[in-house]
């Protein structure tokens, strides 16, 4: 098959350039808009493009591991027209569900890097690699550098990967979480060798050389120097091993802004997959709160913390899956603003009951735009008026999106 011009009309939604062709779309790893690509085409994927006109919007990129992990997506594209296409993002997945309307400018939520990392690390002969898979791959990337973390992060690579290479599995990969709290690193180590009880000993040892406030294997705490502390709007919060937060700590302060000034003067309000409590602590300086959450461990943190005096309203809470159970509409009734914040798979069952309704307005809050266009579209069915889409990006130079969305009833 011999080789082709390519011209890339758009950037995709997993950050490869796309040419429209009369035979369909033709998708090229690492280009933009505008360029022309030379490339053989098998099955719609460009093979070992070679860029003839590059665009001047490509940069170069930041990190020397670019290439080849798969950490990062768009790199080689200059901020103005990469915050551009992330409000792209979510302006599709609106318009693929019929809902047309106008989409702010993306907050861009990076600064300070990720706080929280997930990494593998595997086994290559006498060595541990520890870092990412390469992009369309099962290999890993050591990473000895990395511009997206928080450097507390990067400057803890060494040690992490001494720690993960005392319980490596003997076959597949060791899954690491890394948090940056305001008392130090928290570690989870998952599918770790079994026999992992051996190295307990070896495995406090480097907690305490590494000063990291906790380490956790396979679901069991080894060694907690201090709790690994999370400031949610002043109130402390021990962070559940491995557990979810914020990537980065910009992101949680503009997210927890659209969210507040979202519900206005709302007196009552449902906080509902509501975690460890980013939203309803600080809801509750203003607000009664009623906080709904399916994860124990998310409860049992928040629990902790409104066990101390902490200057709040009343906040209330309770254990409940709600993709299976959602709160009816009777339930719902008592509250002015209800705010979700639901996993990926979005909250299609709770959105069907807050369509049949009173309550005066929604804040939804998104990682997904398919998802949240879904529940956005149940919702303006029911009669619901979107007032705003906001993008937030956390996820410097990938193509991830939050979004968070208002809604009222006439």
């Amino acid at each position: 098959m011999s080789e082709r011009e390519i011209e890339i009309t758009t950037l995709g939604h997993r950050g490869d350039g796309v040419a429209e062709t009369e035979t369909g779309p033709i998708y090229v790893a690492g280009a933009l808009p505008g360029e022309i690509v030379r490339a053989k085409v098998v099955d719609g994927r460009a093979q070992k493009p070679v860029i003839e006109k590059p665009s001047p919007n490509r940069i170069e990129p930041v990190c020397r591991h670019y290439s080849a992990c798969g950490g990062c997506s768009v790199q080689h594209l200059a901020e103005e027209p990469y915050l551009v296409w992330k409000s792209g993002l979510v302006e599709k997945a609106l318009r693929d569900r019929g809902i047309e309307t106008e989409v702010s400018g993306t907050i861009a939520a990076t600064m300070g890097g990720r706080r929280r990392a997930v990494l593998t690390a595997t086994r290559a002969g006498r060595h541990t690699l520890l870092g990412y898979h390469e992009k369309a791959s099962h290999r890993l990337v050591d990473i000895a550098e990395c511009p997206v973390l928080d450097p507390v992060i990067v400057e803890a690579l060494p040690g992490l990967k001494s720690l993960a290479s005392e319980v490596l599995p003997k076959k597949g990969e060791l899954r690491m979480t890394v948090l940056v709290t305001t008392t130090g690193l928290d570690v989870a180590l998952d599918k770790a060798d079994k026999g992992y009880e051996r190295k307990i000993p070896a495995l406090s040892q480097k907690v305490v050389d590494q000063n990291l406030a906790r380490l956790s294997v396979n679901g069991e705490v080894i060694l907690e120097l201090r709790p690994p502390l999370l400031d949610m709007g002043g109130i402390g919060i021990v962070a559940a091993p491995g557990g979810f937060a914020q990537a980065t700590l910009a992101a949680e302060h503009a997210l927890s802004k659209l969210v507040i000034d979202g519900v206005g003067k709302a007196k009552t309000i449902a906080d509902l997959f509501s975690g460890v409590g980013t939203f309803a602590l600080r809801l509750g300086r203003q607000a009664n709160v009623h906080a709904v959450e399916g994860d124990a461990a998310a409860l049992a943190a928040f629990d902790k913390a409104l066990r101390k005096p902490q200057g709040l309203k009343k906040v209330t809470f309770e254990r409940r899956d709600l993709s299976r159970r959602p709160l009816v509409k009777e339930e719902l009734e008592p509250y002015d603003a209800v705010v979700f914040d639901p996993p990926r798979a979005g909250a299609q069952a709770q959105a069907e009951q807050l369509a049949l309704s009173k309550v005066k307005t929604i804040v939804a809050v998104s990682c997904n735009p398919a998802t949240l266009a879904r529940d956005l579209r149940i919702l303006l069915d029911g009669g619901y008026v979107l007032q705003s889409v906001t993008p937030v990006d956390q996820f410097h130079y990938s193509p991830h999106i939050e979004a968070v969305a208002v809604l009222t009833r006439p």
